[in-house]
């Protein structure tokens, strides 16, 4: 079995965003609140998630090595291509010949693609591998 999950890429379909009512007031957690806070703003997902359209992708996640920063298998991932790799982001990465999705840890003589499961092991990335950062993992998507 391959260390890497199979990744499905999609591209968002922003011509065509679904306008919902959107409560921008923000829904408490606590005691209920009035229904006269209701606005009639209207929002799609994509005016939030989506920040550079041309370099925005969707994914879904396959696997369970990152389910500690919370994208389990089936998520849907936004990935903004436009964005610098850096220390600590979540990305998608091409390495090897095979996608998958970790952080990203900078080291002096190498880079570590992080998993955030304790069952899976961490994929050190040195000059003999080949290392393509594909995107930064923006926001997941889920069902609850």
């Amino acid at each position: 079995m391959s260390k890497f999950a199979k990744i499905t890429f999609f591209l968002p379909d922003t011509k065509r965003g679904l306008e919902l009512p959107f409560i921008s007031a923000g829904i408490k957690a606590g005691f209920p609140s009035p229904a006269a806070d209701f606005d009639e703003t209207r929002v799609s997902i994509d005016q939030i998630v989506v920040k550079h359209k041309e370099a925005t992708f969707y994914a879904k996640a396959s696997g369970t090595s990152m389910i500690g920063a919370g994208i389990d298998d089936g998520d849907i991932l936004v990935i903004d291509r436009s964005l610098e790799a850096r220390n600590g982001k979540i990305a998608v990465c091409f390495v090897d010949g095979e996608f998958t999705v970790k952080r990203i840890k900078v080291e002096q003589d190498c880079v570590y693609l992080l998993p955030e499961n304790p069952k899976f092991e961490p994929i050190k990335v040195t000059e003999e591998n080949e290392l393509i950062v594909w995107g930064i993992v923006t926001h997941v998507v889920k069902s609850l």
